[in-house]
């Protein structure tokens, strides 16, 4: 018998906010499972995203759940629906999951907020900049993945200009020490920086600096994104690091991050002086 796939981060999001659902009704498993006339251990399966569901399924549970939020239970649906596939699964089996998820989370998103405190922001890269990223990676990895990469992180900023559904919003917090960190040599940075510099004058990206006199600030020593869903409670973080990435959504994480990102927002400098405090860097390159 074949094995069912892994669940992605999105399933295994979807799986459990239904059981969050349920969990606050009070009701169990078995209750489910007779609205839907399933077994059990389906349900179980549906509640950790190994097993499929329905926006129909999802609507039933809601109105038994007594759950009256429709904005949510409309999310809900459409993370459901499946009938399209996304373009990041044409790397399936290729990458590593999380490089997908990370895609995903981030096409679905209603906004997004990252800050960055060694590189560039992954959707305001250069090819020449990721591949210097990549590049060195330990243990190191094969040119052709490190390729392979390089075109999924450029794909992936395809949602800044899209028609359908709208661009999405991005605001990008970057520490100075990012700016001077020269992946890639000299001139490979400095055109990063330009390229960075006419990103932000895009309608929907925001950059924002943090100078090095700023001194401490929160987060240090990696890179997040936080990435607002359709309704609030459908906010997702992501945390990068060289061991893989992590995903969160506990209400206690999420106000966390969302502070964070309040402290950078009011630490750094605003757009037209981050601005200029990139190409000054540029310059001196």
């Amino acid at each position: 018998m074949p094995t069912r796939p892994a669940p992605t981060e999105r399933q295994k999001r979807l799986g459990a906010e239904l059981r969050r659902m349920r969990l606050a009704a009070g009701r169990t498993t078995e209750y489910a499972a007779g609205l839907l006339g399933l077994d059990r251990t389906k349900v179980s399966n549906m509640e950790s995203g190994v097993r499929a569901t329905s926006p129909e399924r999802i609507r039933i549970l809601a109105s038994n759940y007594d759950c009256a939020d429709e904005p949510y239970i409309d999310a809900l649906a459409a993370m459901a629906d499946v009938r399209k596939r996304g373009w990041w699964q044409q790397f399936k089996g290729s990458l590593p999951q999380g490089l997908l998820d990370v895609a995903e989370l981030e096409w679905f998103a209603s906004r997004l907020r990252t800050y960055q405190t060694v590189h560039i922001p992954g959707l305001l890269q250069l090819g020449e900049y990721a591949r210097a990223i990549f590049a060195s990676a330990l243990p190191p990895l094969p040119k052709s993945e490190v390729e392979l990469r390089v075109v999924q992180r450029l794909r992936r900023q395809q949602l800044l200009d899209r028609d359908q559904p709208e661009p999405v919003d991005y605001v990008a917090y970057v520490h100075e020490w990012a700016l001077r960190m020269q992946f890639g040599g000299r001139r490979v940075t400095r055109e990063q920086l330009m390229h960075l510099c006419e990103a932000s004058e895009r309608d929907n990206v925001e950059v924002r600096v943090l100078p090095v006199e700023a001194g401490a600030f929160p987060g240090a020593g990696h890179a997040v994104l936080y990435a607002e869903g359709p309704v609030p409670q459908l906010d997702t973080v992501h945390l990068d690091s060289a061991h893989g990435g992590e995903f969160t959504h506990s209400e206690a994480q999420l106000a966390k991050y969302r502070a964070h990102m309040d402290w950078w927002h009011a630490h750094t400098l605003k757009p037209l002086d981050s601005r200029d405090f990139i190409f000054s860097i540029a310059r001196q390159l």
